[in-house]
């Protein structure tokens, strides 16, 4: 299907094929068939004059907006979307939220959760993978940049691995927790990184003295910002040193710079060796 010349009954058909597929990822429930519709068509549509769909997957339980991340996640993301418009090509930035902000959000998800955690299981991943065939099936020169810190990064491994035969889907993985690595898969389109090249990352190397302090820690940090009158959010209180992936970090800016550099260029060079 072309990607700027939509006819009336393209748009049908697009709408069409969309409701068959939230019906199929979401039976009984019309609220988030509605949703899914909606988002998938809101996509296709401001996509398709892009050269590049960048999809973030946030960290910790994957519901926080671009807006209130962690400034290192953000600085991350601020970078890639730079870089990509330096080279000279168009892009969207879209988030995938895997969970609903707010704790009994958080409590409703926790089995799922602690499954992905543990055996890299979620259904949450089926989602996502759906949407990303749909979109590359119709918008033929588009591609895909998966973007994930932390769980983000073990979720975005989760669905490079099920979509495999499509090489228009790229991801760039931060601080995956150690126990997704056995069953990661990197390929030439994964932009692995496992340390920030200023300390070790516990998360990612497996310290369960740091990682263990940092969690139980966190509770008492919460408590603390509420008492002083200074709230912040459960994640903000996480301190892990090393599980941080900044974008002013030289290893961090420079491995994904060169990753982008190497499979994309820059748009004008590409075109004339095109042409």
């Amino acid at each position: 299907m072309n990607n700027s010349n939509l006819t009336p009954q393209d748009n049908v058909a697009l709408q069409a094929e969309a409701d068959r597929l939230a019906e199929q990822l979401y039976k009984g429930d019309n609220r988030k068939r509605a949703s899914f519709t909606s988002r998938l068509l809101d996509i296709c549509a401001r996509a398709k004059d892009k050269d590049f769909l960048l999809v973030h997957n946030p960290g910790g339980f994957g519901g926080t907006p671009i807006e209130e991340l962690l400034q290192w996640e953000r600085s991350v993301v601020d970078g890639i979307s730079s870089t990509i418009e330096r080279l000279g090509y168009k892009s969207l930035l879209t988030q995938h939220l895997r969970s609903d902000m707010g704790f009994w959000e958080h409590m409703r998800d926790m089995k799922d959760q602690i499954c992905f955690f543990l055996k890299g299981k979620s259904s949450k991943v089926g989602v996502l993978v759906a949407e990303l065939r749909f979109i590359t099936r119709h918008l033929q020169a588009l591609t895909v940049i998966m973007i994930g810190a932390s769980q983000g990064a073990a979720f975005s491994n989760a669905v490079m691995r099920q979509l495999g035969e499509i090489d228009r889907v790229y991801s760039i993985e931060l601080g995956i927790f150690f126990p997704h690595m056995p069953r990661r898969v990197i390929t030439k389109r994964t932009l692995a990184i496992d340390s920030n090249g200023t300390m070790p990352d516990p998360m990612a190397n497996r310290n369960l003295r740091i990682g263990f302090q940092a969690y139980l820690t966190a509770p008492w940090r919460w408590i603390k910002s509420r008492l002083e009158g200074k709230p912040q959010k459960f994640t903000y209180c996480i301190n892990a040193p090393g599980h941080d992936y900044n974008w002013e970090y030289p290893d961090v800016q420079g491995k994904i710079i060169d990753f982008l550099n190497l499979n994309f260029g820059d748009k004008s060079n590409v075109e004339v060796e095109a042409s």
